[in-house]
């Protein structure tokens, strides 16, 4: 009897051990092979145009080039490939920021094996996997609330200052405040004060809105 062939994986987050824990999870999978790692954004284009995976197994937040970047990039040369995001967070606003650059699903990083391996196993088959009750519809219908409210900005350097470009930076990583907060050495209270104030001096309602002017933001940039 014929089987199915294994799906190749390329994997990539910057934590060592947790990117190592679920290489082991994945090669004690019969039906998944792991082709490689990567710990940046920029190292996944590269190992991805070298050894052509399946499906990428892609954290959200990485350094050097996040994870959302890296795969547009990577879908602009190949429009093919196929990225299932983890994160430890799946709202709304990670979603669409999957999304937004062509990715198929994301998962928790808390995730058991066995959704794991149907998250990839659907992903392969060039479906979409996303936790919970998603369906086309119903991400569809995140994608144009997301973008239903034009959002301008004076393309103005001065307008945003060094601080409130790195929290925008973060913010289209995908990091939460607290993450944030971590990173740059400041409490979680200054970044809520700096996410609140950019909110309210270009007008954001909602901290979906937030997440998508930092989108555009650097979109607009060429970043």
């Amino acid at each position: 009897m014929k089987q199915n062939p294994k799906i190749k994986v390329l994997i990539a987050d910057d934590h060592t051990l947790f990117r190592k824990g679920i290489i082991k999870i994945l090669n004690e999978l019969p039906q998944v092979f792991v082709i490689g790692e990567a710990e940046n954004g920029e190292e996944l284009i590269k190992k991805y145009f070298e050894l052509y995976p399946d499906v990428i197994l892609v954290d959200i937040a990485m350094p050097i080039m996040s994870g959302p970047a890296a795969i547009n990039k990577i879908l602009k040369r190949d429009p093919k490939a196929k990225a299932l995001f983890l994160s430890m967070y799946d709202s709304e606003e990670y979603i669409y920021r999957v999304l937004d650059c062509g990715g198929k699903g994301l998962i928790s990083k808390d995730i058991v094996e066995g959704e794991l391996t149907y998250a990839l196993e659907t992903v392969f088959n060039g479906e979409k996997y996303f936790r919970g009750d998603w369906n086309d519809k119903k991400l569809e219908d995140l994608v144009k609330r997301f973008e239903s409210r034009q959002i301008n900005f004076t393309d103005s350097d001065d307008e945003i200052n060094f601080r409130e470009e790195q929290i925008l930076k973060y913010i289209n990583d995908g990091l939460s405040s607290k993450d944030m907060a971590e990173k740059l050495n400041i409490s979680k209270k200054t970044i809520d004060f700096y996410r609140s104030s950019l909110m309210k001096r270009f007008d954001l309602k909602t901290p979906t809105e937030l997440v998508r002017f930092a989108i555009k933001y650097f979109e607009d940039k060429g970043e």
